[in-house]
């Protein structure tokens, strides 16, 4: 009962403005110590950014990790002593457009965001003049349009990086960020099912999509984690394929690569299926040696381990080596050169997550294994790829519901 409480807290929380409580203070309070002495300032996304017709708003997902604060415009600032949200001034013809929004003149202010200092974002200026003559160092994230605002604030002083810090954060997960990621996964597998029963000889390939996307909204969720990846015949070897526009037709293999965003947590799921319901033998073959190498990846993942291509212990070397050593292309050469990506990446707020990928991985981190072959040639891509999350003795493969076997999806598909 606790995992759907913190679901549906997150779900209210990801539309709009609402308590900022724990964990939000206890990673802002972890980031203080990773950078002492110093004061750092991040910036939300301005209405600007992300609220246009198309896409909506969407918070900066460093700003949300750390605030759980959903309006536009907010700046945060850690200092060594205290947190301060500061909060854009109200806006009433602002508001006749995009709502409603809670300002520093609110006299619920810090009830509703949880902090116990919000100000107007116009004192900024002001505020950290008098904090950067008290401490030397001031820290934001790197080459964003919050960066050259600062320096303009104090051209003098250097600014360092929050975001190496940021990501080592990011990438452990708590409990809570678990049963998220979980429940978007879910939401996903049962987005492919659905789809496995719309594909067919004539379908067109936005239709999948559309497929997809529509349960996500029935389910509460947000958005796509990413653009949806549906690419059928000559088009499953485009590894970011989203044009989404062809008619698939029998005999052709269909690679979706699509995933939910809910809560503000995306899941990262694709699967190969046949169109019409039976692999070819190339096509099983292909398919076959791809699931091998997944599951020798997904066998090694353990604390300890790395996902670079040229990091120690990597996973990706293991599923490189299964590649090349089993199946030829059509002119005797191994398959390894057509295994053109990384093993796979931390998910969570973004679908490729903060993280460095050269760290060793320890319990609580959650990755994706997504090793493919993608022959041009012949028209034959497959990916497999599903969400892992790394425990204390290995790994647990919170995707493993939506079947990866060649005879399981042949008679998923049937049903």
């Amino acid at each position: 009962m606790v995992r759907y409480i913190w679901i549906a807290l997150a779900l209210w929380t990801a539309q709009g403005a609402e308590p900022a409580g724990p964990p939000y203070a206890s990673r802002r309070a972890e980031l203080r110590k990773a950078l002492p002495n110093g004061v750092v300032v991040l910036f939300g996304h301005a209405e600007s950014d992300h609220g246009n017709l198309r896409s909506g708003f969407y918070q900066e997902p460093n700003f949300y990790y750390l605030t759980g604060w959903n309006q536009s415009g907010a700046v945060l600032v850690i200092e060594p002593t205290r947190d301060v949200l500061l909060l854009p001034a109200k806006d009433v013809e602002a508001e006749k457009w995009t709502g409603v929004k809670l300002s520093a003149a609110d006299s619920n202010a810090g009830a509703v965001t949880g902090f116990q200092y919000v100000m107007a974002a116009p004192a900024l200026e002001s505020e950290l003049l008098k904090l950067l003559a008290t401490y030397p160092r001031l820290y934001s994230l790197k080459g964003t349009a919050g960066t050259a605002k600062l320096e303009r604030f104090a051209p003098l002083r250097e600014i360092s990086d929050a975001g190496p810090e940021l990501a080592k954060l990011r990438m452990k997960k708590s409990a809570d960020e678990i049963a998220l990621l979980e429940h978007a996964t879910n939401v996903s597998l049962d987005a492919h099912f659905a789809a496995w029963k719309r594909a067919a000889p004539g379908v067109y390939e936005y239709q999948i999509a559309a497929t997809m996307e529509s349960l996500f909204a029935e389910r509460g969720c947000e958005r796509p984690g990413y653009a949806p990846i549906v690419g059928s015949g000559p088009n499953s070897v485009i590894l970011h394929y989203s044009r989404n526009r062809r008619r698939m037709d029998s005999g052709e293999l269909l690679l979706m690569d699509v995933a939910a965003e809910c809560a503000g947590y995306t899941s990262d799921i694709t699967r190969t299926i046949p169109v019409g319901g039976k692999f070819s033998k190339r096509q099983k073959e292909i398919y076959d040696i791809v699931l091998g190498a997944q599951k020798a990846a997904i066998a090694a993942v353990k604390p300890g381990m790395t996902i670079g291509k040229t990091t120690p212990n990597s996973i990706y070397k293991i599923a490189m080596d299964f590649i090349n050593t089993h199946g030829k292309d059509r002119h005797g050469a191994p398959l390894g050169k057509y295994f053109t990506h990384g093993i796979g990446h931390h998910v969570g707020l973004d679908v490729h997550d903060a993280s460095d990928t050269t760290a060793m991985l320890e319990p609580g981190m959650v990755i994706t294994v997504e090793p493919g072959i993608y022959i041009p040639e012949e028209e034959l891509g497959v990916r497999i790829e599903d969400v892992v999350l790394v425990t204390e003795t290995g790994s647990r493969v919170l995707s493993n519901r939506l079947p990866r076997e060649t005879a399981e999806i042949e008679k998923a598909i049937a049903k």
